[in-house]
């Protein structure tokens, strides 16, 4: 089975581009996956939420309720969240993110959104 973390950006996608990751990945993905967030992104969504007005601050709530409702397991970390995802991408596990220089720094396969409007694996 494999494991996907989604990054901060891509679950704020959701609010942003109106996207449903969920469906997206079970489209995207012929493979069992679980999905997982790291503690890092939890913080960070936190601090957007405390720090951010409006849009921002509305789709860092709105992530924070699904990893809640989906029941999204949280993988406890400290540290840089950027190099932690690298770190995991070389150990294999597939991430989901928008950041464009996170994306440079990831091993093949990672997920992307493409277009606003799905989700990619890019191998």
């Amino acid at each position: 089975m494999k494991k996907i973390i989604l990054d901060t950006n891509a679950l704020m996608a959701v609010a942003e581009f109106k996207l449903d990751i969920f469906t997206e990945l079970e489209r995207c993905c012929d493979f069992n996956y679980k999905l997982y967030v790291l503690s890092g992104t939890i913080d960070e969504l936190r601090k957007i939420i405390e720090e951010q007005r409006g849009r921002f601050k509305r789709a860092a709530k709105l992530a924070l309720d699904l990893l809640k409702a989906k029941k999204v397991p949280i993988i406890p970390t400290t540290g840089s969240v950027d190099d932690l995802l690298v770190k995991y991408s070389l150990a294999g596990d597939l991430i989901l993110t928008q950041d464009y220089n996170l994306k440079k720094r990831l091993t093949k396969p990672y997920l992307i959104i493409r277009q606003k409007n799905y989700v990619v694996l890019v191998k």
